[in-house]
């Protein structure tokens, strides 16, 4: 091992995952962890596997109280599962397995000798498997493993690992993070998982400083800044995140929780603070917002051209606060697995926008896969004597009869809030869909107008009124705040009259 020349600060604490030696609660199911086989239960979702085998309890909150079922969960891991063999041994359940022993180590020095040859072990295994056909954050999280071990050991061995961990992330974060400070998978919860990952690579530099040349961290320390701001821009009055393509609550930390990670690593950013109207137009996103609302915007495209994996069909969508309550949210991601749900909540009218003809505006399919993708243009935005004013357009719905193209136009003032569509080209049914927080409820709705009613003490209400005059429908719907979360909601929709609407939602 390599000698310690400094201490491992407090890192994000998650909540505690592990209900007793061999029960689990994660992503909102519990199961219990009682035969070998057990680890790779064919029945129980991929991603239950995946965070399985990651380890996260090791250092979550409260773990020192939970030291000894994390000794027995190892010794369990490495009597249960064969080199090279299982849900474990794969890439990515490898990456963060590898850095949550370190962790754990560093903090209590828990690993047995057993465990440190398997852990040797499993970065071999790695490191003849980085994922350059998958690249984007699995890439990362490989790289950020190798680096963690090659700091970790001593010896030729070990700085090869770390030489090719920095070499990847150094390479990889000019690829990765935009201009603004986004992730160019555009997904809140990724870029949060990204800022984490080089809060933790800062952190154990500290503790090998031998190990990490002045050059690299100069890399990754001016990007917490710019990171850190995006992720407030994308966060909420509530504190958690914009739901925007895979995004949900509890799989990576807050903006509040990260500021404060960076502050114990002596990264001081008190002075962070937003102005009325925030863009990040490498990105797409958009954050409008007066005393009482914050508005959310989508003109982002799905991701990268070759790696969409992570999108929805959502763009021009948005989400709306309102006196710190979550009044129009996206539907969220529940899961990962293939299936109806999984497509449901990645095609267009799960999301506040528009859809025309029946179809979704980029051509998700699988799990993680995307054919035909909208392109959003002309964006523009700028404040004015009469508010807050954001506008662009997308080319999702041209390859319909007479090349559709939406153009959405949002206006922000002290009392309202305008979202006016037009469809331009074709002749082709066009809804516009707006899904309520849980909180929130249509107590009326005529053609001209809707009343919205808040739950809680303060009986506050919402007015949107319609024009021209259409035929709403108010229907059931669901809202993912977490994976393996479905709560029910409504759903608004509205259909545009020769390609026209203009809602008002009033306060």
């Amino acid at each position: 091992m390599r000698v310690r020349d400094g201490q491992w600060s407090a890192t994000l604490a998650r909540k505690s995952s592990m209900l007793n030696e061999s029960t689990f609660r994660l992503l909102n199911q519990t199961k219990k962890l009682e035969t070998p086989s057990d680890w790779d239960a064919p029945r129980v979702p991929r991603l239950w596997r995946y965070a399985l085998h990651y380890f996260d309890d090791l250092n979550a909150e409260g773990a020192d109280q939970r030291r000894e079922w994390h000794q027995s969960l190892v010794r369990r891991w490495l009597r249960d599962n064969r080199p090279g063999f299982g849900t474990g041994w794969e890439p990515y359940p490898l990456s963060l397995r590898i850095v949550n022993w370190i962790k754990w180590d560093l903090r209590r020095k828990s690993l047995s000798a057993e465990a440190c040859d398997s852990l040797a072990a499993q970065v071999r295994r790695l490191r003849c498997r980085l994922e350059y056909h998958l690249l984007g954050n699995h890439l990362w999280a490989n790289a950020k493993a190798l680096a963690f071990a090659g700091a970790f050991f001593d010896g030729p061995e070990a700085r090869s690992w770390l030489l090719s961990g920095q070499e990847i992330l150094s390479r990889e974060l000019s690829e990765q993070v935009l201009a603004d400070g986004g992730h160019f998978e555009r997904s809140p919860m990724y870029h949060a998982i990204i800022v984490e990952d080089i809060l933790d690579l800062i952190n154990l530099s500290v503790v090998f400083p031998r190990a990490f040349p002045e050059h690299f961290l100069q890399l990754l320390r001016p990007r917490i800044r710019s990171m850190l701001r995006w992720l407030q821009v994308l966060s909420h009055p509530d504190g958690d995140i914009a739901q925007f393509n895979d995004a949900a609550f509890g799989i990576s930390g807050t903006f509040s929780s990260l500021k404060d990670y960076a502050a114990t690593l002596g990264i001081r950013l008190d002075d962070l603070t937003l102005d009325a109207l925030e863009a990040l137009p490498e990105s797409g996103y958009f954050r409008l917002q007066n005393q009482r609302a914050v508005l959310l915007c989508d003109l982002a495209p799905l991701g990268p051209d070759y790696l969409p994996a992570h999108g929805h069909a959502d763009t021009l969508c948005f989400e709306l606060s309102f006196e710190g309550q979550r009044v129009f949210v996206n539907s969220g991601t529940s899961t990962y697995e293939p299936g109806p749900e999984r497509l449901r909540e990645r095609q267009t009218l799960a999301h506040n926008t528009v859809v025309v003809a029946g179809r979704s505006s980029s051509d998700v399919w699988a799990s993680f896969r995307v054919g035909r993708r909208a392109a959003p243009s002309r964006v523009s935005w700028h404040k004015s004597s009469d508010g807050l004013r954001l506008e662009g357009q997308h080319d999702g719905y041209r390859r319909l009869k007479g090349r559709p193209m939406h153009h959405r136009r949002w206006l922000l003032e002290d009392r309202n809030l305008t979202i006016e569509d037009r469809i331009d080209g074709g002749d082709h049914d066009a809804v516009a869909h707006f899904h309520l927080h849980p909180a929130v409820s249509v107590a009326a709705a005529d053609q001209r107008a809707i009343s919205l009613h808040i739950s809680g003490d303060s009986g506050r209400r919402l007015s949107m009124t319609i024009e021209p005059p259409s035929s709403p429908t108010v229907s059931e719907a669901s809202w993912s705040p977490e994976f393996g979360v479905r709560i029910k909601t409504q759903k608004i929709s509205i259909p545009l009259i020769n390609g026209r609407l203009k809602a008002t939602v009033a306060w």
